[in-house]
């Protein structure tokens, strides 16, 4: 299967700059697997077309403040230091912006801290070690930035609401470079008519990483290889997905990440495996789908995994009518845009 065949022209003011002034308010193509229909909604009305017996499973994973801006101790040249995972304190994986080298002391917050450059790879991937400090994460938190996503192009940057609306309202455990998108539109009052009809909210964990960001270089999608995210399923998230699974209850997964965990997790008994690790799951068109029943998401980039994955979901053809539609009627893409659920 070629790349190619996940490509579209988007014109480039649908893509989204801001947030909308309220989360719900954001708009919600419906796009029906049965009979093969799209219509149109808010995300406000998304409680409409959920039934009481249904389970939402959503991913509280916290974006952290990645993008770090430092200053050679040297030169006083500008670095920027792109957090990825700690990999032991106080050692992080980083991405590096500038030319540097291993031994090499970056300066951050006119030297409230500063870190030493351990290794810097090819790509440019790199190992630094922080000025060793019992407030460390607290102290490199407070000097970075939210790291929206490159398409985000404004003049001034990230702005303060970033730091909220860049975060789902149920976002809890600390390890994201990117949000998980399709959770941007709950608002707490939403969350509250979902459980007030009775429909169970299942809570997991996978930390977004970088390569969310990056396009597939291959020709042949088979080629492509996802990078490892780390994830949790609690004990009791899997008991709770098990009965559901075994119910016959329908499992409706907020973003394509919550799809990859559920996925990575099921067990050919029919069970979802509690516990962590790394998924590095590839959903592309003729992946089987054990778990998830129905999918919200929002519209994602030309040839990504992300659009492959919900063109295996909801089939290539009638996605390819749902990206149309969406551009035809104005909608906006991208990680701050609209939504679509497949049914």
């Amino acid at each position: 299967m070629n790349v190619s065949e996940f490509d579209y022209d988007l014109p480039p003011e649908l893509i989204a700059q801001y947030p909308v002034e309220r989360r719900d308010q954001s708009r919600l193509m419906v796009v029906n697997r049965t009979d093969r229909t799209l219509t149109h909604t808010i995300f406000a009305q998304l409680v409409e077309l959920l039934d009481p017996s249904d389970v939402l499973v959503v991913n509280d994973t916290k974006v952290i403040p990645a993008r770090l801006q430092g200053q050679k101790r040297t030169s006083g040249g500008k670095v920027e230091v792109f957090l990825l995972r700690q990999l032991a304190d106080p050692v992080w994986e980083v991405l590096i912006g500038g030319k540097v080298k291993p031994g090499m002391r970056i300066d951050f917050g006119g030297g409230k801290l500063f870190c030493i450059v351990q290794e810097k790879q090819a790509d440019g991937k790199g190992i630094v070690a922080f000025d060793h400090r019992e407030n460390l994460k607290e102290l490199l938190f407070a000097l970075g930035t939210v790291p929206l996503p490159p398409y985000i192009k404004r003049p001034q940057g990230a702005l303060p609401n970033d730091a909220d609306r860049y975060q789902t309202v149920y976002a809890r455990r600390e390890g994201s470079v990117a949000a998980p998108t399709a959770g941007l539109h709950f608002s707490e009052d939403l969350l509250h008519q979902i459980r007030a009809q009775g429909i169970q909210i299942v809570t997991v964990t996978l930390h977004v990483g970088i390569g969310t960001f990056q396009p597939v270089k291959v020709e042949r999608v088979e080629d492509h290889q996802i990078m490892p995210e780390w994830y949790e399923i609690s004990e009791q998230a899997a008991q709770q997905l098990t009965q559901a699974l075994r119910q016959k209850q329908r499992i409706i997964a907020v973003g394509t990440t919550t799809t990859r965990l559920l996925e990575t997790a099921y067990q050919s008994d029919q069970t979802i495996q509690a516990g962590s690790g790394w998924a590095n799951l590839f959903i592309y068109p003729g992946f089987e789908f054990h778990v998830t029943q129905a999918l919200i998401t929002n519209f994602h980039l030309p040839r990504s995994s992300l659009l492959m994955l919900v063109s295996a979901f909801g089939g290539m053809e009638l996605l390819r009518q749902a990206y149309q539609e969406a551009i035809a009627q104005r909608y906006r893409f991208y990680s701050y845009g609209d939504a679509m659920l497949i049914l």
